[in-house]
């Protein structure tokens, strides 16, 4: 059955057009609207327009007042500035220039002290004295390798000795003469120092077949101590199928060439904690070019308004060495031309197998070349896998790894001991050369004819060793080679080469003999994350560096620093944490186990520096030394945002420094003009540098502090001792916190 359709509802369609009839607006009632849309809108307009004109009146009596507000601090600074000025002049005047003075005194009694030692060491610092001393230990014959070791330790202290002076002796108290006379005193130590070695290593190998090895018929000897290690070995027993040998007391071992294995050779491993041989090479100083002579000649220009200083030590240091580095350089080469016009003519062979060139040889020594290089001399400089000095470091050590031509060994005839005595000393077996395979035939007892010359090879030397674990490797050691030719450190020759993080092992093969050493970045550290000089107590603070591979904490306790900690190493610093000493041989010590946190003159061609005018720099911390007995002080970012002649520190006074709860810390802007501290704080979102409410202007930041600072913080900041201030001060300056993070 089918549904039934529904009717079409009209009604519905008539309602909706009566109802849209109904709605609809009259053009007179459109237009009423619009006119009253408009008038509300010109109202809004007007209200508004009113509104701005009031707050830019507003604006303008905020700018005005303060405008008034700012020129009356200017000029209320301006009535005080001088009496400021004469107050921190005498305040600097009382810690650190006395200080200075303290630290004369201090000199003249060392010096003093030295004089009345009388303990049979000679004093480098009179010619007498020392001459005497180098004459005669010259004089001396057929010393074993313990004398020579237990004078060693002597000389090296007279080296140090000469270095403190050198370094920590102002130029106005230390004539140029008598610098370049320690100087060369200085080098001739170290010559004399590693030709010793070199006999006593002759000495020993006379007697090698007498101290030979019942097992393996060749003599091997370990002998050292914490400064020089010596390992020999002595090829008497000469059996082709010798592969190598390792010193187990001093964790080294080599694998010998197979040509050299029926040879009458011996190899020596000299490894010594110093280094006498960075300093010969070009890359070792500074390279000056002329924008930086004109850069240089233009640091002592300073704002007339700022109080005139000193440049900073670590810039007045470098170049306190370099200068005289380049008399040692003068003194040295004199001393080669002339040698070189008194010695005899020799056959051109002979002093190929001599060992010319070999390191540290006395007879052979080259050198120092000039620091001041232009800019083609120092890219010529850096070219064949050269290291630059500058950049890196050397570190665990020297090790002179030579192949020595073994000397005619005693004989017993019935009651006669005989022996075949050659002229001239130790003789450094060359290979691979031409030479050399000459050489080899002689002792193999065969001709080598030149097609013989063509066929046989010359494999690469093999070493293994254990990296010192008094020293860090924040990356993997790179290897490095000497070359005596060019006196540079070099990364060519050396292949295969493996590291065992985990167990410190290191090995690799070179194409030679090679002294060779393991470099590191030397700016490995820097720029630094963040640091703060927080005080401990009376003359007594810790600056703590973080960087990204490790954080370093300094204590510093009257004149005296100290390492005091250090974070994310395995290595075994035992001998330098915690020890006490002077600035100078805390510096020395921490780059010598790969901490440095001591920027040189020329980092900044390495490090993406935060640069700041100098003495704006110095001035910033000489006012933190003087301040650091009551406040502790810390980076911000806002350092990197204010210029390079302004200067953003963190400042808390040290009475809150170790109280709980939150840490806040204001902020204090250093200026040539003035000093004041800011309203913005580290979390701001931008940098401003608005006054503090509060606060006034005032020439330096011992009177910007005063001015918020408790009568206890002030109180005890006349009680802290001069040297203490000229330390902390020394320290800020050598490790450029404002600028290298």
């Amino acid at each position: 059955m089918r549904p039934k359709k529904r009717k079409k509802k009209k009604s519905s369609k008539r309602t909706s057009a009566a109802s849209g009839k109904k709605g609809k607006i009259s053009k007179a009632e459109r237009l009423r609207l619009q006119k009253e849309e408009e008038d509300r809108r010109h109202q809004e307009e007007e209200e508004a327009r009113l509104l701005a004109e009031q707050e830019e009146a507003e604006q303008r009596e905020r700018e005005r007042a303060a405008k008034e507000e700012r020129e009356r601090l200017e000029a209320k600074l301006l009535e005080r500035r001088d009496e400021e000025l004469e107050e921190y002049r005498t305040l600097l005047e009382e810690k650190i220039e006395e200080a200075g003075r303290w630290k004369r005194h201090l000199r003249i009694q060392a010096k003093w002290d030295r004089y009345l030692r009388c303990d049979g060491t000679p004093d480098p610092s009179i010619p007498q004295e020392i001459n005497t001393f180098i004459s005669l230990w010259t004089e001396e014959q057929n010393e074993d390798l313990q004398s020579v070791l237990s004078k060693s330790s002597l000389v090296l202290k007279l080296i140090e000795e000469l270095e403190f002076l050198l370094d920590e002796t102002p130029a106005d108290e230390l004539p140029e003469a008598e610098a370049a006379r320690y100087l060369q005193t200085v080098l001739e130590l170290q010559e004399l120092l590693q030709q010793k070695f070199n006999d006593a290593t002759q000495h020993l190998l006379k007697d090698a077949a007498a101290l030979a090895d019942v097992d393996s018929g060749n003599m091997q000897k370990v002998i050292g101590n914490e400064d020089v290690s010596v390992c020999v070995w002595a090829n008497l027993n000469k059996n082709p199928r010798f592969r190598g040998y390792e010193f187990t007391e001093a964790a080294v071992g080599f694998e010998l060439p197979k040509p050299l294995a029926a040879c009458g050779v011996a190899v020596r491993v000299l490894r010594t904690a110093y280094d006498h041989l960075s300093c010969q090479s070009r890359t070792f100083f500074p390279r000056v070019t002329e924008a930086d002579g004109e850069k240089e000649a233009g640091a002592g220009r300073v704002p007339e308004e700022r109080i005139p200083g000193e440049r900073s030590a670590a810039a007045e240091e470098e170049l306190t060495v370099q200068d005289r580095k380049s008399v040692l350089s003068a003194l040295s080469t004199r001393e080669e031309t002339k040698s070189a016009t008194e010695a005899p003519e020799t056959n051109p062979s002979e002093s190929e197998n001599a060992g010319a060139g070999r390191p540290g040889d006395a007879s052979q020594a080259g050198p120092s070349p000039s620091p001041l290089l232009n800019e083609d001399q120092a890219d010529d400089a850096l070219e064949d896998d050269v290291v630059d000095l500058r950049q890196y470091t050397t570190l665990g050590g020297i090790y002179f790894f030579d192949v020595i031509t073994l000397p005619p060994q005693r004989k017993q005839v019935k009651s006669w001991t005989m022996v075949q005595l050659l002229e001239g000393g130790i003789e450094f077996f060359s290979y691979p050369n031409g030479t050399s395979l000459t050489s080899l035939s002689s002792y193999l007892g065969t001709s080598l004819q030149e097609k013989d010359m063509e066929t046989l090879s010359a494999p690469p030397v093999g070493v293994s060793f254990r990296v010192p674990k008094n020293v860090i490797f924040f990356e993997e050691p790179q290897v490095a080679r000497w070359d005596p030719e060019s006196k540079n450190w070099k990364t060519d020759a050396v292949t295969q080469k493996t590291y065992n993080p985990e167990l410190r092992e290191l090995s690799f093969k070179m194409d030679a003999f090679h002294t060779f050493t393991l470099i590191q970045d030397s700016h490995l550290n820097m720029p630094y994350e963040s640091w703060e000089l927080r005080p401990r107590g009376r003359n007594r603070l810790t600056l703590t560096i973080a960087s990204a591979f490790t954080d370093i904490q300094i204590d510093v306790e009257e004149d005296r620093c100290r390492l005091a900690a250090v974070s994310n190493t395995e290595s075994d610093l035992s001998h330098l944490v915690g020890k006490w000493m002077t600035l100078f041989h805390l510096k020395s010590a921490m780059r010598r186990v790969g901490l440095n946190v001591f920027p040189a003159a020329d980092s900044a061609r390495y490090v993406i520096v935060n640069k700041k005018d100098e003495e704006a720099e110095n001035m910033a911390y000489k006012e933190m030394a003087l301040l650091s007995a009551s406040f502790a002080f810390g980076w911000s970012k806002w350092n990197h945002s204010c210029g390079s002649e302004q200067i953003v520190i963190k400042v808390k006074e040290h009475a809150e420094a170790d109280a709980p709860g939150e840490d806040v810390r204001s902020l204090y802007l250093l200026s040539p003009r003035r000093t004041q501290r800011l309203k913005i704080c580290e979390d701001s979102e931008l940098f401003s540098e608005e006054l503090h409410a509060g606060s006034e202007f005032h020439s330096t930041l011992h009177h910007a502090i005063r001015e918020h600072a408790g009568a206890g913080a002030m109180e005890a900041l006349k009680l802290s001792q001069p040297l203490f201030a000229d330390a902390v001060y020394q320290l800020l300056n050598a490790t450029r916190v404002l600028s290298y993070s």
